[in-house]
């Protein structure tokens, strides 16, 4: 399998192949050179091997097999725990009790994230990033143990590849590209950018299947809707006030 950027995929099944440790720390600590703000590093890894625990994470992420079938399971969290510690500990006064400080280290361990995942695929591996972690982040905070201002933000399952999945469809390049400012989309940069995706075999499979017009409406009517979007948002916020990164009412 190329690993290269352009080539990458999504893996979802593994061979029973175990990760070696020394590799995942190698890999870990040269994420670790990523860009952080403050050079804080904002984040932290929880790693999990132990099948009970992988169980036990398992309905946090609504049953994907992957999640137990993998050998490692990364849950990355945003971290302002540690930095408030170590501040406690040097008669310096914290404020990171607000939504600025989980943005700036959601940020640091989305970055770690990204970085992981390159490198990590670069040696053979194959990565699948779970976006369930920010749907139910109150269970793997109990699952995990997480303290006040630690919030996950991010799930990768890790091993070595047991597919080789088709790669991906991507937007071109100018849909995502705006030089110097940004230029809103007409109708017909609309219909130039989406009709290839739209037109694509498994695309149209897609509507069908699911009785729809559109694959617009695949999306808006059935995967992401409105009402599960709106009850998920309240609970990351119920969430991120629970970590105190939010204040009360």
């Amino acid at each position: 399998m190329n690993n290269s950027v352009e080539n990458r995929r999504t893996i979802r099944k593994y061979t029973s192949e175990p990760v070696d440790e020394a590799l995942l720390n190698e890999l870990l600590a040269t994420a670790m050179r990523t860009q952080t703000m403050g050079n804080l590093q904002l984040y932290s890894v929880v790693v999990t091997r132990d099948e009970e625990m992988k169980c036990r994470l398992s309905p946090c992420h609504f049953g994907q097999p992957m999640v137990t079938q993998a050998p490692v399971v990364l849950t990355i969290c945003a971290d302002f725990h540690r930095t408030t510690r170590w501040c406690q500990e040097r008669q310096a006064d914290p404020g990171y009790d607000n939504l600025l400080s989980f943005l700036n280290a959601a940020s640091d361990a989305l970055l770690f994230t990204q970085t992981f995942c390159n490198l990590a695929e670069e040696r053979g591996l194959g990565i699948c990033y779970l976006g369930t972690t920010i749907y139910q982040p109150q269970q793997i905070i109990d699952v995990l143990g997480l303290p006040e201002l630690v919030m996950p933000v991010a799930t990768l399952t890790v091993g070595w590849p047991d597919e080789e999945p088709a790669l991906s469809d991507r937007l071109p390049l100018e849909a995502l590209v705006h030089n110097e400012t940004y230029k809103d989309y007409a109708r017909e940069d609309i219909d130039r950018l989406y009709t290839p995706k739209e037109q694509l075999p498994e695309n149209r499979n897609f509507v069908e299947i699911n009785h729809k017009q559109t694959l617009a409406q695949v999306f808006t009517d059935l995967r992401y809707t409105r009402r599960d979007n709106e009850a998920l948002s309240q609970v990351l916020i119920d969430t991120l006030r629970s970590q105190h990164f939010l204040s009360g009412d």
